[in-house]
């Protein structure tokens, strides 16, 4: 084992954690920001989260409410990226995978390939040492059968690297999107899914069968059936779990008390991330002091964690 992560996690220090190498595959570009970035280009404070009991819901409703405006200001998009790279760079990130909203161009009023060659510029003068790969974010919402030209289009531009299903996973029935994930297998990408966040641990395996799935976001909820820890086990399917997000919007009781360490005992594959750090005010480096400081975790077992994103 690396004894300065030992060290690090030791000292409960962030800074020192920052300085060891580390993965983030669970987040949302847009998301990804500081929140004191975003406010200092606004020029006027963003009403922070509050959790009220809905789930999902709350999160929609506070980047419909109090987040959006902020992106009727131009040049928003370059400046929450650049937040996001920057924040993700000195967090010793070396790892990253981000998804952006497949709706984030017209939006914007940007082609496809203006989008990805944003990217691609602010990533270069930002971060350019970090193992970039973005993905394409699906609303679970919206109506699968209209969003496939739109997929073409992306996926024609040869940028993007992944698909993540996200949102309200309850929405609508996962079949109706197997079209998308076909075409989105066919061209390379990765295919993750949001599920088991906030559904059964039925819905994971199901999702994972209908989608043919590489990888699950949260799948927290698999902690709750043997049979299905053990089906993930076997098949080495990885959870990219986020702590702070489950424990704020109430999907477990505390830290201390996170699935995670069942889903270990079990060896399902985890990763841990931040989601939304907008929201959730926890890098990388602050979930992994946190999840050691709970006792969830020895030092030996985080960085078999740490190790598994880095081989991602």
């Amino acid at each position: 084992m690396d004894n300065t992560f030992r060290e690090a996690l030791l000292s409960g220090n962030p800074s020192l954690m920052a300085k060891i190498p580390k993965s983030d595959l669970h987040n949302h570009t847009l998301m990804g920001c500081r929140l004191q970035d975003m406010e200092a280009f606004y020029g006027k404070p963003i009403p922070p989260f509050v959790y009220q009991g809905n789930g999902i819901h709350d999160v929609d409703r506070w980047i419909e409410k109090d987040y959006l405006p902020v992106f009727r200001k131009p040049g928003a998009f370059e400046t929450a990226l650049r937040s996001a790279f920057r924040q993700a760079e000195e967090d010793g990130v070396r790892v990253l995978e981000m998804s952006i909203d497949i709706g984030i161009g017209a939006f914007l009023n940007l082609s496809p390939r203006e989008v990805a060659e944003i990217f691609q510029t602010i990533q270069r003068e930002t971060a350019p040492d970090i193992d970039f790969r973005p993905d394409l974010g699906i609303a679970r919402p919206l109506d699968p059968g209209r969003l496939l030209p739109l997929l073409a289009a992306f996926l024609e531009v040869g940028y993007f690297r992944g698909i993540d299903l996200y949102d309200d996973e309850l929405s609508q029935p996962v079949q109706r999107f197997r079209e998308l994930y076909r075409m989105a297998r066919s061209a390379g990408l990765k295919c993750k899914a949001h599920v088991g966040e906030f559904g059964s641990a039925d819905s994971i395996r199901e999702t994972v069968e209908t989608l043919e799935l590489d990888v699950i976001q949260h799948g927290i909820a698999a902690a709750a059936s043997e049979e299905v820890m053990k089906w993930l086990a076997e098949r080495r399917i990885p959870l990219n779990i986020c702590p702070t997000s489950n424990v704020i919007l109430e999907r477990v009781p505390s830290l201390k008390q996170h699935p995670a360490r069942i889903l270990f005992d079990y060896g399902v594959i985890l990763t841990i991330n931040t989601d939304d750090l907008i929201i959730f005010g926890q890098s990388v480096s602050q979930e992994y002091l946190n999840l050691f400081q709970a006792g969830v975790f020895s030092a030996e077992e985080l960085e078999e964690i740490r190790q598994n994103g880095l081989s991602a």
